[in-house]
C-alpha cells in the first residue's frame, strides 16, 4: 500500500507540476544564482590559479609543493577561502583553487553543466602546472570535489608523474538525503529545489539547484560507486588520506567507508580514513556559518596542519 501510495503522488506530480521550465525567484542582489554575483576568480583568475598568478615560475617554485583545492556541488571558491589564507601565511606551500565548471555563474550556466563540465578546470589547472615545471603537485578536494578528483586520476585524464598526495574532506559517494535517486522521477515536476542560507553563504552557493544539476549529481555518484566496487588503485608514490565528519547531512559517513575499501594504494597497502567528530559538512569551512565551536575550530586548524605536514 504504501508504494502504491508513493507511485501515486509521484504521478500526480508529473501530471499536475510543470515547473520545470519556471525560473526560481531569483534575487539579483543576494543570490549567487542571478546575473549580478559572480565568483571572483572569473574576473581576477591571478587571485585564485597558481597558473594565472605566476606563468614564469622560478626554480624554487617549481620544487615547492602545489595544493589544487577544489569545492562542492553548488558551492564556490568561498569553500577553501580560510585554507587559502592559511596556506599563504604557512608558507611552506602554494595553492591553487578551482573554480568547478558551470559554477559561480548564474542559474542557467549552474543547470546547463554536466559533471564532465564540473570537472574540467581541475584537469586544466594541474596540467597547466605540470606544463609549468611544477614537480610536487596535491589535491585537496571536498565533498563533490572529491570524486571528480579520484575519478580524473583513475580515468587517467591527467599523467600523475607529478602528483603526490590526495586529500578529502567529506566526499560524498552516498548523499545522505536518500531522496536524490528519484531526482529522475520526479524532477521534471519540482524544476528546482531551494536550500537555506546560512547568514554569511549569500552569494557564495546556489539558493536554487535546477533538478538537472541533481540528476548530473545523482548520476556522478552512481558512477563513481561502481568503480569503486570494481577496485581503484593509485598511481605510484600517491598517497590518499580522507577527513570525514561522523554526522553529515549532505554526505553519508558510509562514503568513507566505500573508498576506504575501493581504493588501494599502488603497493596495495590501504589509504588513511580519519573519522571527525562533526556533524558540519565540509567540516574545514567555518567562515559564513551561523555558529560554530572552540572545538570546531581546533579541528579546522588540525587539519590544515595535517595536510601541510604531509606535502
Amino acid at each position: 500500500m504504501k508504494h502504491f501510495l508513493f507511485i501515486s503522488l509521484v504521478c500526480c506530480l508529473l501530471a499536475a507540476c510543470k515547473k520545470s521550465d519556471k525560473t526560481p525567484p531569483i534575487d539579483n542582489t543576494i543570490d549567487l544564482d542571478g546575473t549580478t554575483i559572480n565568483d571572483s576568480s572569473l574576473t581576477h583568475p591571478e587571485n585564485f590559479l597558481l597558473s594565472a598568478a605566476n606563468p614564469t615560475p622560478s626554480l624554487q617554485d617549481k620544487s615547492t609543493p602545489v595544493l589544487i583545492a577544489v569545492h562542492g556541488f553548488s558551492a564556490t571558491t568561498f569553500e577553501w577561502l580560510e585554507f587559502k589564507n592559511f596556506v599563504k601565511g604557512n608558507g611552506k606551500a602554494l595553492i591553487s583553487v578551482v573554480l568547478l565548471g558551470g559554477h559561480g555563474r548564474d542559474y542557467a550556466d549552474f543547470k546547463q553543466a554536466s559533471w564532465e563540465d564540473w570537472q574540467t578546470p581541475l584537469i586544466s589547472e594541474y596540467n597547466a602546472l605540470r606544463a609549468l615545471g611544477y614537480t610536487n603537485i596535491s589535491f585537496v578536494g571536498s565533498s563533490t570535489g572529491c570524486p571528480l578528483i579520484l575519478e580524473a586520476i583513475n580515468a587517467r585524464k591527467i599523467n600523475a608523474d607529478v602528483l603526490q598526495n590526495v586529500f578529502f574532506i567529506d566526499p560524498i559517494i552516498i548523499p545522505s538525503n536518500k531522496t536524490l535517486a528519484l531526482v529522475s522521477a520526479v524532477g521534471p515536476a519540482l524544476g528546482y529545489s531551494e536550500t537555506t542560507m546560512e547568514q554569511g553563504e549569500n552569494g557564495f552557493w546556489y539558493k536554487y539547484r535546477p533538478y538537472q544539476a541533481l540528476e548530473q549529481l545523482n548520476d556522478f555518484t552512481q558512477i563513481m560507486r561502481k568503480k569503486l566496487e570494481d577496485g581503484i588503485t593509485l598511481p605510484n608514490n600517491v598517497n590518499l588520506t580522507v577527513y570525514k565528519a561522523q554526522k553529515d547531512a549532505s554526505a553519508d559517513p558510509i562514503s568513507a567507508v566505500l573508498l576506504y575499501k575501493g581504493v588501494k594504494l599502488s603497493n596495495n597497502q590501504a589509504i588513511n580514513v580519519k573519522m571527525i567528530e562533526s556533524e558540519l559538512h565540509v567540516f574545514t569551512r567555518l567562515k559564513g556559518r551561523n555558529s560554530y565551536t572552540i572545538n570546531d575550530v581546533q579541528q579546522q586548524n588540525d587539519v590544515f596542519n595535517e595536510i601541510i605536514s604531509a606535502l
